[in-house]
């Protein structure tokens, strides 16, 4: 049975979460874009924590059964990015999170709240 893309992104912000993620923000693209329906971001302070953050996130994807279709960066640990269909996981390094600044790019997008 497939996962819906609010299932999907309850289980990669609790991945997050639970590797202790910096600023997780969840941006809904549902109408802005054909990429995917929610980017999640967050960001780790070293490497070891960004590496720490996708893999976790990345073996909750294979628990759920949910196909990765795409998983990079992981070896440079600098901005890691992990494509699993209607979710997409961006973990930064926290020096290059506020150089990217993705939140910006996708500013049409509205910021998930969370109870």
């Amino acid at each position: 049975m497939s996962k819906s893309p609010e299932e999907i992104l309850a289980f990669v912000v609790e991945a997050a979460e639970d590797k202790k993620a910096a600023d997780v923000v969840t941006l809904n693209l549902q109408g802005i874009s054909l990429i995917a329906d929610y980017f999640v971001i967050c960001h780790g302070n070293s490497e070891t924590q960004v590496q720490a953050i996708a893999s976790e996130a990345r073996k909750k994807a294979h628990e759920y059964g949910v196909t990765i279709r795409g998983y990079e960066g992981i070896d440079t640990a600098r901005w890691v990015l992990l494509d699993l269909g209607d979710v997409v996981l961006h973990v930064f390094h926290r020096d290059d999170r506020e150089y990217y600044n993705i939140e910006r790019l996708w500013s049409d997008a509205k910021v998930v709240e969370r109870v």
